[in-house]
């Protein structure tokens, strides 16, 4: 659902949820590593970690007394579906900008 997609795109438009975001494809983090790795207090990453689970990019898992996140793949499907919907267009647009400068050079493809 495109909505859903939206979603994800928004979450994603921070920096700060980006910066936690791309620290996760590596491995599981607690939320102490992902403060740690971005420069921010716990309680700011909780608060984007509750954004990004919110968009279903990222989920918990409980390790003993620990909660472990790692990306949810329903997000990023979610993205990527919203994100294709407009990729025959894209090549449309693409096709035509370079039919267009070979018609200015005379040049054949």
């Amino acid at each position: 659902m495109a909505t859903k997609g939206v979603r994800a795109l928004e979450a994603l438009a921070d920096p700060t949820r980006r910066a936690i975001f791309e620290a996760l494809p590596q491995a599981p983090r607690a939320v102490g590593e992902l403060a740690a790795l971005v420069g921010i207090s716990s309680s700011a990453v909780s608060q984007h970690l509750k954004i990004l689970r919110a968009a279903r990019l990222v989920m918990m898992r409980a390790d003993g007394t620990r909660r472990l996140y790692s990306l949810d793949p329903r997000g990023l499907a979610d993205a990527r579906d919203y994100l294709e919907q407009f990729w025959p267009s894209a090549i449309a647009a693409y096709s035509a900008a370079l039919s267009a400068a070979e018609e200015q050079t005379g040049q054949q493809p």
